[in-house]
Order: C-alpha cells, then structure tokens, then sequence
C-alpha cells in the first residue's frame, strides 16, 4: 500500500513481454480514454521471477500479513502482524516488526523491537538509520510502554528516550518530511496535543507537535445506505522531490477546502500547505451521475482509494482502489468511476481527470507503485483490462492475479510473451498491501492466507516477494 514515502527509485524490468490493450473507460464526462494496441513492452520491467531466500511468513495457524517495507541504508525494514519469520531453516521469534539485508543472501538481523499489536508503518528521518519511528495499534515496545507510536533503536531495538509515545488510537501512517515527522490516523490527541486530530506534525526528536501541519481535517463519507466510516488519515506518499505529499483517508474537508479520498500537501515551505490538486472523479465537486461523476462506490467500501504513487518525474499521479462498483451504478458496461482500478492523473495543481484507468472486474487493490517503464499494482484481484466483467473475466479481460504491471503512459496491461495473461503474478490472498521500489528492484509486502504462498507461480514467498532488476 506504500504507506509512506520512504522509498529508493529506479528499477528495470522483462525484455521482450508484450503488452495486452487496455480496457481504459474514461468517465462520461472530460478526458476519455481510447484503448491501447498492443505494443513492445518499454525496457525496464523487474523479472516476473522472484528471487530465492527472502525470508518468509511462518503459517502459524492465522493469517499473518506485512503491512509495510521500507529500505534504509542496506537493511530493509518490515513491519506488520506476525510473531514468525523463517529464513532457510532457521525459524526467529520475531512480533510485528523484523529487519534484514536488503541483498542477498538476504539475512535477517538480529533487530527485535517485540510489539506487541500491530505495526501498520515505519518510516526514517532520511538517510538517519540510526532511529525506525513505528505506527500502528500497540501499547508496548520491547515490554515498555508506548501506545500506538514509538521511536526505537535500530542498534538495539529500544524505545529511544525523549520521545513522546502515546497517540489516543491507531496510526496508519508516518512520513518525515522536511525534517517532520508527518502522523497520519485515527487518534483525536498524540503527544499531549489535540491541535491536529488524524494528521499532526511532530519533531522527530521529542515527538511532540511541531505546529507545521495544520489543516483541520474533518468529515466522513454520506451517501443513502452507507456504512459507517469514521474520519481518518490511512496513508501517504511523499514525492521524489520531497516537495509533496499525497494523503489518502475518510475526510470531506481538509485546510478548508473540499477534499475527499485524497489531497495533495506543499510540505517545501515553513508550514503544511494544501495544493489545488483534486479530481472530481474522487472528490465530488461537479456530483453523481447523470451529468457528473460516479464518485462513490459500494456502500461497503466508501473509502477506496488506498494507495497512490508518484512517477519518477513527479509529473503523474497513479492511484489503487478497492470498492466493488460505483453505488449508483446500473450494471451495464463498459464500467465507469475508479471502483476497483489503477489510474493516471496529472499532478498538476490543479483540477484534473484522469489520463486512463484500468478495471480488475470488481477486485481491490491495495497497493501501487512505479518506475520508468512500469506502474505496478498489487491487491487480490482476478483480472485486468475488465471493463466489461464484475465477478466474471469479461470480454477482453486477462489474468492479473494478485499483482499486474501496466504501461505509465496508456495504461496497457504487461503481459507475458504469449499475450495470454499479465507478465506478473502472485498468490491473491488478502491482497498485497505494499509495493517498494528500490534501485535493485521491485519488493512485494502481503500475507500467508490460506496457506497461499506463491510469487511469479512459484511457491515458498509467504509474505515477502523480490523481483530483481533484468
């Protein structure tokens, strides 16, 4: 899901993979898309093999998940829900959080900060690996007492002392940004503050309320029939330029302005700045159909945009999301709105609709990122290019399972040589709910659910997944 933006970029991939045309349906309204022909792939994609001896899940009876990996320095961080980590024939008592070299022969390191709920994210101050600030739903570290956010030693896996560690409910998400640690979540207080409930600046150093971001954040999703949906912040994405970032949550208001699903902040200056960056595809402004957008989805899922990411350039925006189909929706197709697709949006500051989006038939998404030559998606989804299916592999669909990869510039689907299915596949599971690109390649966070573990159809990756620059 990339839950934050601490990420290394650059990544190659699968020569000689063809591309699949794209069921790419624009809205009724500005900017539709056309299909794409099929074509070369662009040089670039990672391997669709993943590589052996990544440490793994153990199936302990429950299905175990990492949330998030992060990579600093030449260790990769993963965090999540889990009390089991095996590698080869060693087997580490390992609760919620564990690190390992991020190359082979990828061990893992004695680091155990022992949490005892779950960790839902991690982040670093930069290059500064010496500190893991932690997210989640917790109340102790290492048997010490920290609730639901934590900075802890890396050398040694403590709490570091003078910093403040109780948040009032779940965090979801930490970035740090022009030298803030930018909180995203449930809680209303954190740190002795109530100035910024659900997204609060804080000092990496002391943990307390820095006064950068304040933006209000209020609101929740009403529509007839949906189900209740508590304000929150759920996950952001910093850009490579570190000048801006993307929030995801359940929100209708943000700095003043309508916002929902997501908003992008100017986090350059000396305070938090919301952009002109919207949609109405997702923040309702120009309302439903007919004559507007559908904007809403199930009533199950009213908050469904889970994930973004930036292009290398900064210049595109490409967003995940779950939410079966649009609530108002007759079910005649093509299909129309972001339900359950990966899309496009220019990152201008401004109002923009989408470049192209590409619909899995009713399956979530969770999680995207992306390179040069590929945006990649992860969730448990069925299919791509399945404008015309829900449940069903409609006409022109493909299999997609667990994860795809798509043309960044017409969203065609990467399909393996025979043009038969997507280059890239993975055990769907609960769905992956993180993708990390690294100079060295693509790393793929999900589950063990059901027992499932297999990567680019090959067993024994529960959990982690690492698909090597070609």
């Amino acid at each position: 899901m990339q839950r934050n933006g601490a990420q290394l970029w650059g990544k190659q991939g699968a020569r000689g993979a063809l591309i699949a045309g794209i069921a790419a349906v624009a809205c009724c309204l500005p900017a539709p898309a056309s299909a794409a022909p099929a074509s070369p792939a662009l040089a670039g994609a990672v391997s669709p093999t993943p590589s052996t001896g990544t440490p793994t899940l153990v199936d302990t009876g429950t299905t175990e998940q990492i949330r998030q990996l992060v990579q600093c320095g030449g260790t990769m961080y993963a965090v999540g829900t889990f009390t089991e980590i095996k590698q080869g024939s060693t087997t580490y008592t390992r609760n919620n959080a564990f690190s390992f070299s991020a190359t082979t022969p990828f061990a893992v390191t004695p680091w155990d900060p022992d949490v005892n709920g779950t960790v839902d994210t991690i982040a670093f101050n930069g290059t500064d690996c010496s500190t893991a600030y932690l997210g989640g739903h917790f109340t102790t570290v290492g048997g010490a007492a920290a609730k639901n956010i934590a900075a802890v030693d890396t050398a040694g896996g403590a709490l570091v002392t003078g910093f403040k560690d109780n948040a009032s409910g779940e965090v979801e998400t930490l970035v740090v940004a022009n030298g803030h640690l930018l909180a995203g979540g449930a809680f209303k207080g954190i740190n002795g503050s109530t100035a910024d409930p659900y997204f609060a600046s804080l000092s990496p150093v002391t943990g307390r309320n820095d006064g950068f971001a304040h933006l209000n954040i209020s609101g929740h999703y009403v529509y007839p029939g949906v189900q209740t949906n508590p304000t929150k912040i759920y996950n952001q994405q910093l850009s490579h330029s570190g000048r801006l970032d993307l929030v995801e949550g359940d929100f209708t208001s943000v700095g003043g302005l309508g916002r929902q699903q997501v908003f992008m902040l100017d986090v350059s200056g000396s305070s938090a700045q919301v952009t002109g960056w919207s949609s109405p595809e997702f923040d309702g402004s120009k309302g439903n159909l007919p004559g507007g957008y559908a904007y809403q989805c199930s009533i199950r899922e009213a908050f469904y945009i889970r994930a973004a990411a930036w292009s290398p350039d900064d210049l595109t925006v490409y967003t995940s999301a779950t939410g079966f189909e649009p609530w108002n929706w007759s079910t005649s197709k093509p299909r129309t709105g972001l339900c359950d697709s990966v899309a496009a949006f220019p990152a201008t500051q401004a109002e923009v609709t989408h470049n192209w989006v590409n619909y899995t038939g009713c399956d979530s998404l969770y999680s995207v990122a992306a390179d040069s030559s590929t945006v990649y998606i992860g969730g448990h989804e069925r299919w791509a290019n399945n404008a015309n299916g829900c449940n069903h592999q409609g006409p022109g669909a493909l299999p997609a399972p667990g994860m795809g990869g798509f043309n960044p510039s017409t969203g065609a689907l990467i399909t393996n040589a025979s043009g038969t299915a997507g280059l890239y596949s993975r055990s769907r599971g609960r769905g992956a709910d993180d993708l990390l690109v690294t100079g060295a390649g693509l790393w793929v966070a999900s589950d063990n659910f059901g027992g499932n573990t297999s990567c680019g159809g090959q067993p024994g990756f529960a959990g982690l997944c690492f698909l090597a620059n070609s």
